[in-house]
């Protein structure tokens, strides 16, 4: 099983990003490399490194990086009261 900590350094390997960037509350528009290769690339990731197949779509509908974690599996974190 992939913890949040494994999945978000997975992704920042994935879009060439500094070690310990991404916490997963970042909106992906907000990403200077997010884009459709970085969506290709992303769902690669996921069935290589994770045995999970992703499409296109489901991968498009993300807005947050948290988002994409829940693609992984990944519960978001909770919040505060």
């Amino acid at each position: 099983m992939t913890t949040r900590d494994d999945a978000l350094r997975l992704l920042e390997k994935t879009l060439a990003m500094e070690p310990h960037t991404l916490t997963g509350v970042e909106a992906l528009r907000d990403l200077s490399n997010w884009d459709s290769m970085a969506t290709i690339m992303f769902i690669a990731m996921a069935d290589k490194e994770l045995g999970l197949r992703l499409n296109g779509s489901q991968v498009a509908r993300c807005r947050t990086v948290g988002e994409l974690l829940a693609l992984l599996g990944i519960a978001p974190l909770e919040r505060a009261a």
